[in-house]
C-alpha cells in the first residue's frame, strides 16, 4: 500500500513539473487563439514534465482541413 501512495506523489508533482513548464511558456495567456495545435502543445507540455527542462520542446501538427 506505501507504494501506491508514494507513487501518486510523484505524478502529482511530475504534473506540476509540466504546469509550471507550460505557465512559464505562456500556454496560459488569455491572447492565445485555442485550437487543435495550442491544446496539443500545452498538453504534451503538462505530460512531458520535468522533461522539458532537459530541452524537451514537445509541438503537435494538425491538419484541419476536411479529409476527401
Amino acid at each position: 500500500m506505501r507504494s501506491t501512495g508514494i507513487g501518486g506523489v510523484v505524478v502529482v508533482v511530475w504534473l506540476l513539473f509540466g504546469v509550471l513548464a507550460a505557465f512559464q511558456r505562456g500556454y496560459f495567456s488569455d491572447d492565445r487563439d485555442v485550437n487543435c495545435k495550442t491544446f496539443g502543445d500545452t498538453a504534451l507540455t503538462i505530460v512531458a514534465g520535468p522533461l522539458n527542462y532537459f530541452g524537451v520542446n514537445p509541438k503537435i501538427e494538425c491538419d484541419t482541413r476536411p479529409s476527401r
